[in-house]
């Protein structure tokens, strides 16, 4: 079964990654990796969806947008690795689409 792996670089990651879990169709977990330096990161796997995936993408959007506006001074990264082609997607430069893309390879 195909796992879509979020990758989150920021001083809030671990809670942007249960927020990210949070949202509703979404099913997986997340787990903070051994840090190196003063960067905290966090690594969520969604592994089911429900719903259609183009509504999850504007989700997935939405509440990206919303970690930026709540602390518009800190560095917070977000990639999406694509588990089809192993491309990795910034989520800041992501369109709906991309992210629809991404998701509908583990709704089937």
């Amino acid at each position: 079964m195909a796992e879509i792996q979020v990758g989150i670089e920021g001083e809030n990651a671990p809670a942007a990654a249960e927020a990210l879990l949070e949202i509703p169709g979404i099913s997986g977990s997340y787990e903070v990796p051994s840090q190196k330096e003063a960067t905290l990161a966090a690594v969520a796997t969604i592994v089911g969806i429900v719903g259609g995936a183009a509504a999850l993408a504007e989700q997935i959007r939405k509440w990206y947008q919303e970690l930026k506006k709540s602390d518009p001074g800190k560095r917070f990264d977000v990639e999406i690795f694509d588990p089809v082609s192993g491309n990795r997607i910034l989520l800041e430069e992501a369109t709906i689409e991309e992210i629809t893309e991404i998701l509908k390879s583990i709704s089937k």
